[in-house]
């Protein structure tokens, strides 16, 4: 049996499906319990475009998330084409940062949808980070500008207290300060230090 190919969405269904999921984190990260009309009059989107995109929560929960995690994902190597290994991963550490954020104000959201269903719902992996994380850390390890040795898990054990900070807070210097000590951590015992 052949499998159907996805067909690409036309540029403005695709408009549609980006304007609503970025409505959608906002609002869904304000109250877990937003009524999806609202984000759809909000998105400004009517009721059927919502739906053919997201046929439920829990579809709209989920897709959040991996949209989050896939930008973060992509952001890797597009930094890696404008700056030096060191500075691209420090860069990508703040993306990292602003996702812990998003999941942090997104959590009552998908604590429902895992509640309400937990043995149907696939949860969206982080693996195309840790892959992310490894890109960014070979080429700073190429460059001399980190310890040898540190993989994608190391890496994504070392900021799990990005995970901890409160959204509704001024998270971002805590953020900072934290990420700046990895980062320092990282480049201690580097070749070129």
């Amino acid at each position: 049996m052949r499998q159907k190919k996805e067909t690409p969405l036309r540029s403005d269904a695709q408009r549609n499906r980006e304007r609503i999921l970025e409505v959608a984190l906002a609002e869904l990260s304000r109250s877990a319990c937003t009524p999806l009309s609202a984000i759809a009059k909000k998105a400004g989107v009517g009721q059927g475009t919502f739906y053919r995109n997201f046929p439920d929560r829990e579809a709209l929960v989920l897709e959040i998330y991996r949209h989050e995690m896939r930008q973060v994902a992509e952001a890797a190597p597009l930094l890696l084409e404008t700056r030096e290994p060191d500075r691209a991963l420090r860069a990508w550490m703040d993306h990292l940062a602003r996702l812990a954020m998003t999941k942090a104000g997104m959590a009552e959201a998908i604590r429902q949808v895992m509640s309400t269903s937990p043995g149907n719902v696939a949860k969206p992996g982080h693996t195309a980070v840790t892959e992310a994380a490894g890109l960014l850390l070979r080429a700073c390890e190429e460059a001399g500008t980190i310890r040898p040795g540190v993989t994608g898990d190391d890496f994504l054990l070392a900021i799990a207290g990005l995970w901890q900070l409160a959204p509704y807070e001024d998270w971002q210097p805590r953020a900072t300060r934290l990420l700046d000590l990895v980062m320092d951590g990282l480049r201690a015992g580097a070749p070129g230090n």
